[in-house]
């Protein structure tokens, strides 16, 4: 077990974080709905009932969102754009070195490898979609995500136009709404700009041990970790 922890453990403490982190929002989150719910006259919500309610799921989406478009944008631009001197790039064409990477090799040279993964050795289709797997699944969360941001926004946005004699608006209509593409975008914004950030500051700044830096010792024209 201490092995297998010690073998995992980037995935164990983020996920530890993400949990601690998680229950922190809705104990916040309720407290604060609570405390709204107070001010209007409206008896406060249990713990199991907080997690119906659109305050929660449209913080919690909306977020969720964000972070899976940057992961998505991020894998899908290095994948052709480049960055001179940036750990995260691909070798632009003047560079030294530059050419076919590991990451260009065709797969289908690996079919007979009896530890590739499946896609790998059952090819056709299954292939193409397992080339661009990682993307893709980024996207689709996004998706998801975004659907579950307007869904529980609408949701919180029509308790809000009621408590103020107002009338409850579709998923779609919220869609619609400045407040919607406002939480989007200030999200969306912060994503691209941290995606700027690790893309840029790794030509001039190193981690010691972490594959996302290049070696303290690399020149900054360097690109790539090599």
């Amino acid at each position: 077990m201490r092995k297998w922890i010690r073998s995992n453990s980037l995935g164990v403490v983020a996920i530890l974080l993400f949990l601690f982190a998680f229950v922190g929002q809705v104990l916040a989150g309720r407290a604060e709905y609570n405390q709204e719910q107070q001010e209007h006259g409206e008896p406060p919500v249990t713990l199991t009932e907080y997690f119906g309610t659109g305050h929660f799921g449209e913080a919690t989406f909306e977020n969720w969102e964000s972070e899976f478009l940057q992961m998505a944008v991020f894998i899908f631009l290095t994948s052709f754009l480049v960055q001179r001197g940036s750990a995260e790039s691909r070798k632009p064409e003047d560079e030294e070195g530059a050419g076919e990477e590991p990451i260009d090799e065709d797969p289908r040279r690996h079919r007979d490898d009896p530890d590739a993964p499946w896609p790998v050795r059952y090819g056709g289709v299954a292939l193409a979609l397992y080339r661009y797997s990682l993307s893709i699944a980024f996207f689709l969360l996004f998706l998801v995500a975004f659907w579950g941001h307007a869904a529980t926004g609408a949701a919180e946005y029509s308790e809000q136009q009621s408590a103020h004699g107002g009338s409850p608006v579709s998923t779609l209509a919220y869609m619609g709404t400045p407040r919607f593409w406002f939480e989007s975008f200030q999200n969306w914004q912060s994503e691209f700009l941290a995606v700027f950030s690790i893309a840029v500051f790794s030509i001039w700044l190193r981690q010691q041990g972490s594959p996302e830096s290049k070696p303290v010792h690399a020149p900054h024209a360097q690109t790539g970790t090599e």
